[in-house]
């Protein structure tokens, strides 16, 4: 029975996170509360990592280079002793229509949402804590619905596949106490929604059932709690967190 007592969302001490995306919204914020739980963690991005923090390894990241993915998880390891969750957030939209999309534009959000995913995986699975290591991706809503010309054909059957990489992973590293996780924001309040205009963004929020866009620390709450001790006997999942956007996995 339980002495009343509740470990708080996540407690990282001594934990080692690998964070991608970190000059992005969602990843920023990953980065913020990994620190508050008491991680180090190694922080890249395409762009100069604004953090910091004697707790932070900031890398320059390009994650479709599969070269400069290895390395920069061997950088983590060797500067922190170890690898315990890994957050790929890194990440790119498309947009337009299908019939109107140049291959190299298919390749590039295809590269750069899933093949990503594949190659961080494969590098920092020989490192990551066995048992009790996790990862988790970032899909999106329009791995669900489709989708639309907002966000491009490739985005989102780029999102769709992912959905299938983390159950592969989660059954595969089962044994090895690896939890893999897919989180699924539908809009999210960060600058990746600037590119829409403002009778867009209008018509956007009238389709949430709640009537808002979800928060980039809303999503990183979402992967703490997934890496936590709480979702000890999850994996596989995918968590929706798209304002009511999606109301059926």
């Amino acid at each position: 029975m339980s002495n009343g007592s509740s470990p708080a969302l996540l407690d990282a001490s001594g934990r080692v996170a690998f964070v991608t995306g970190a000059t992005g919204g969602i990843g920023q914020a990953v980065v913020r509360m990994m620190l508050d739980a008491g991680a180090q963690v190694a922080a890249t991005g395409r762009r100069a990592v604004p953090f910091d923090d004697e707790n932070v390894l900031p890398l320059t990241l390009e994650v479709t280079d599969e070269n400069a993915v290895s390395s920069a998880v061997q950088s983590c390891v060797e500067k922190f002793g170890r690898l315990d969750y890994v957050i790929h957030m890194a990440g790119m939209v498309g947009k337009g229509r299908l019939d109107e999309m140049p291959l190299e534009d298919w390749n590039t959000v295809v590269n750069t949402n899933l093949t990503s995913s594949f190659l961080l995986l494969k590098h920092a699975y020989k490192h990551i804590a066995k048992p009790g290591g996790v990862a988790v991706l970032c899909g999106s809503s329009n791995g669900y619905n489709g989708g639309s010309y907002l966000s491009g054909a490739a985005y989102a059957s780029s999102k769709a596949a992912l959905v299938n990489l983390t159950r592969y992973s989660a059954k595969e590293w089962a044994p090895d106490g690896i939890r893999v996780h897919l989180i699924s924001p539908g809009p999210v309040d960060t600058p990746m929604l600037d590119r829409l205009s403002d009778d867009q963004h209008e018509g956007l929020k009238d389709a949430l059932p709640l009537g808002h866009y979800a928060t980039a620390d809303e999503c990183a709450g979402a992967v703490l709690f997934l890496c936590s001790t709480h979702a000890a006997s999850m994996t596989g999942t995918n968590t929706n967190i798209s304002s009511g956007l999606v109301l059926d996995s």
